[in-house]
């Protein structure tokens, strides 16, 4: 077990507290899914008094590194309870886009490994005594946009879902009536893995479907546009990767009226 890790910020808050010194803290968790032990972790800002919602991570399809690791904090700094997931497995992650490709087939080719690991990590971040386990929502970027969609497709109780680049097509559409949550789609209008015709059929797909939605488009930006890391895995790997300063700004300013709005915070 890792160490409480604070990370120290100013912000305020929509929870009663106004503004204050905010004390993240952060640890590593484990848990299990069907015999397979999964390495999270967890953050919280330790001065919101009483139970918060609680907010999923899911990871690109590199695996649990940093990146999920940072959104969780900034899901902690505004007040909620986050849990960056390990979809893969004893927290592995890819350094190379072959072995992302092959972690991350192993676990799409099984919706039910899938499903399982995805409703492992909500259970353990229900458990936590800083959550309110009424009010659960999910994020995911690439790999993780994709996996919540299904997961919200497959009508997991979830509040809300917000997808960052991620895929858009599936092999369940949505049916109407099972979805529960209320979904948040960011793309980037330059990305060969979201192209325009998948977004008009995941829009077709969701209107059919009676699903409360908004799909946000960005102009020029490219896959994994919200990640300052994607400029050098683009060039390092010949990559249609981009960071998008300005998406990400914009789309984070969304997640969080669209989170204060689903928690009615």
């Amino acid at each position: 077990m890792r160490k409480l890790i604070p990370i120290f910020a100013a912000l305020t808050l929509g929870f009663g507290i106004g503004t204050a010194q905010a004390e993240v803290r952060g640890h590593e968790i484990t848990y299990k899914s069907d015999g397979t032990t999964l390495k999270g972790y967890i953050a919280y800002d330790d001065k919101v008094k009483g139970k918060r919602p609680g907010v999923l991570v899911v990871h690109e399809w590199w695996g649990h590194n940093d990146y999920a690791r940072k959104r969780a904090d900034m899901l902690a700094e505004m007040g909620y309870t986050a849990l960056a997931v390990d979809m893969y497995g004893d927290g592995k992650s890819a350094n190379h886009p072959d072995d992302a490709k092959k972690f991350m087939m192993a676990v799409t080719s099984n919706m039910a490994t899938l499903k399982a690991r995805f409703e492992a990590g909500m259970n353990a971040l229900k458990a936590d005594a800083s959550v309110d386990a009424g009010n659960i929502a999910a994020i995911g970027y690439c790999f993780g946009g994709g996996t919540v969609l299904n997961m919200a497709r497959a009508g997991t109780d979830l509040k809300g879902v917000i997808s960052y680049h991620g895929s858009l097509g599936t092999k369940t559409p949505a049916e109407l009536g099972k979805v529960k949550a209320r979904i948040a789609v960011f793309t980037g209008a330059d990305d060969p893995y979201a192209p325009a015709a998948q977004v008009e059929a995941f829009k077709q797909e969701m209107d059919q479907a009676g699903v409360d939605y908004k799909v946000t488009v960005y102009p020029g930006a490219k896959h994994s546009f919200t990640n300052p890391d994607a400029d050098r895995y683009g060039q390092q790997f010949n990559m249609p990767l981009a960071y998008n300063a300005e998406a990400d700004k914009d789309s984070w300013a969304q997640t969080d009226a669209f989170l204060r709005d689903i928690f009615k915070k």
